[in-house]
């Protein structure tokens, strides 16, 4: 017996649940069929693909080994259901896009915005995660693209230049803060956002390098939480320029020597199937990025490994 499809996904849902009767809810199909379907793929590629004799079930080496390929066979399916369906004319369609937290607060709305203008039919998924969660969904076909920071990146992703950022420290409006020093910063209570962040990363790397020792006083993971708390307080922040230039209620603050610049990015699976939602969102952010947004000097938009 050739295996098929659904032996394929059966066994990954035993695989993932490590038990047959969540395997079978989840596929809708009652436990005695789904152990059946399992025995017939067994006895038809002839080896024991799952150890039966614990708490829990579980691959055997032989099933880890063949779930492997199976994956890999179901996630080429998927990626050409994909394609069948893709209609060229952007009439329908649908993006899965991720983005770093940041982007949230200034990038993804005018993108998403342009986006709807000119294929109002494209349907968009957009995550917020970390850049190594957005690396390991692109390589799983979970996304389509990423928008994060140019880092060394996992083998088979691809990033394309699209501007650069700049860290900037800022105050409230009251706040009479108006210059800051290596030494002196070290001194003033800080809002920073949370070490889950890239943005937390590039700012204690900046720290480190001056071996500055900051005086933290306050954590958030919401960036929206940040601007609201300094505008309040006699705390000061750090964020990307371009968050900063959309709020007057708050002031720049000088900071000698300046925070460093950062490369914006779009992240793309090496060599896969995109889809003409994500070719005409591509196409869309370099056209926004072209205009509204700086590179680097010597810098040029282009794809690195």
């Amino acid at each position: 017996m050739q295996p098929e499809l659904r032996h394929l996904r059966y066994l990954q849902a035993v695989a993932d649940r490590g038990n047959f009767t969540r395997a079978a809810q989840d596929l809708h199909v009652s436990q005695p069929t789904l152990s059946q379907q399992i025995q017939q793929l067994e006895r038809g590629i002839g080896a024991q693909l799952l150890d039966r004799t614990g708490r829990s079930v579980r691959l055997t080496d032989a099933g880890q080994a063949y779930l492997e390929h199976a994956h890999r066979a179901l996630q080429e399916l998927a990626a050409g259901q994909r394609a069948v369906h893709d209609v060229t004319d952007l009439s329908r369609g649908h993006l899965r896009l991720a983005l770093t937290p940041t982007f949230t607060a200034y990038l993804v709305a005018p993108l998403i915005a342009e986006l709807h203008t000119h294929h109002p039919g494209i349907t968009v998924t957009v995550r917020e995660m970390s850049q190594d969660s957005m690396e390991g969904q692109l390589l799983a076909d979970e996304l389509d693209l990423g928008i994060a920071f140019d880092q060394p990146h996992r083998q088979g992703i691809a990033a394309t230049t699209l501007f650069t950022e700049t860290l900037v420290v800022v105050a409230g409006a009251s706040n009479p803060v108006r210059r800051l020093t290596g030494k002196t910063v070290e001194r003033q209570p800080l809002a920073l956002i949370t070490t889950d962040f890239a943005t937390r990363g590039h700012i204690d790397a900046y720290f480190a390098e001056h071996r500055i020792t900051p005086r933290i006083s306050l954590e958030a993971n919401s960036i929206q939480a940040l601007i609201e708390i300094v505008r309040h307080t006699p705390l000061v922040t750090v964020l990307p320029d371009a968050i900063a230039a959309h709020h007057p209620q708050l002031r720049p603050v000088t900071l000698e020597p300046p925070l460093p610049t950062r490369t914006v990015t779009l992240l793309t699976h090496e060599g896969t199937y995109q889809t003409a939602a994500a070719r005409a969102f591509t196409r869309l952010i370099r056209e926004y990025v072209s205009q509204t947004m700086p590179l680097a000097e010597g810098d040029t938009p282009g794809i690195r490994q």
